[in-house]
């Protein structure tokens, strides 16, 4: 006889693929195991704003973004900063030069290709034509008349400055348009004259108005030399005023 086991835990469905794994909280700056890789960059899970747009959803770490420590070259970075600003491209920095030999260009591509990729810190090609002078004396004592120096002209270098013949007769319709348009027609000069503003030019005497009045000051009839004047040796009168307020109703 033999006797039956008794269980009375009921009976649960358990799989071992859920809820097994370890959540990280995105906001930690530590953690304390070795998480595997699915499990740091899984994608979050949670209630989500749904006013948040996707750039102001995308993760970071600072006000305006994601800022990752980089090590970048001084010289390097001065360099391409430089050359972008001069000549409208630098090096795509999101490619690895180092795996990849040719070399990816950002902003005018097309300049970039036609500089071969020139910095401001490289010396392009010199120029092999130049322009030739006229060959001038030595500069010694014999021959110091002949001597041009760094004054001598050049071979192809000319001397007039006349302009051409469609130069000078578009200069000819512009003067001529400035002449046409200035031009004013003289005017006549205008007459002179003067406003009286007193009843009468001259007195009951006979005497103009501009007339020098010989009853106030000085007789200027008398034929007595007038006494020297001296300057004053004591004060006579000081004039002072007061200090105040005065009211005008």
């Amino acid at each position: 006889m033999s006797l039956s086991v008794l269980n009375s835990a009921p009976e649960v469905a358990v799989k071992e693929a859920v809820e097994t794994g370890v959540h990280l909280d995105p906001s930690l700056k530590e953690v304390t195991y070795n998480p595997t890789y699915e499990t740091m960059f899984a994608p979050e899970f949670g209630p989500v704003n749904p006013y948040k747009s996707k750039r102001m959803a995308a993760p970071r770490n600072m006000l305006s973004g994601y800022a990752e420590p980089a090590h970048v070259n001084n010289f390097m970075f001065e360099q391409q900063r430089r050359t972008f600003s001069t000549f409208g491209y630098a090096l795509d920095p999101f490619v690895d030069t180092s795996q990849n030999s040719s070399s990816s260009y950002i902003g005018a591509v097309d300049e970039a290709e036609k500089k071969k990729g020139l910095t401001v810190f490289e010396v392009g090609p010199k120029k092999t034509d130049k322009r030739k002078k006229v060959q001038g004396g030595e500069a010694n004592d014999i021959d110091i008349d002949n001597y041009l120096g760094p004054w001598a002209k050049y071979v192809d270098e000319k001397d007039g400055a006349k302009p051409s013949e469609v130069e000078q007769k578009e200069l000819d319709e512009i003067t001529a348009k400035r002449q046409k348009k200035g031009r004013n027609e003289e005017e006549a000069p205008a007459a002179e004259k003067t406003i009286l503003h007193v009843k009468d030019a001259y007195d009951y005497q006979g005497r103009s108005y501009l007339h020098v009045p010989q009853d106030v000051g000085i007789n200027r009839r008398t034929a007595d030399i007038p006494d020297k004047c001296y300057l004053p040796k004591k004060q006579i009168h000081v004039w002072s005023g007061h200090t105040k307020v005065g009211c005008v109703c």
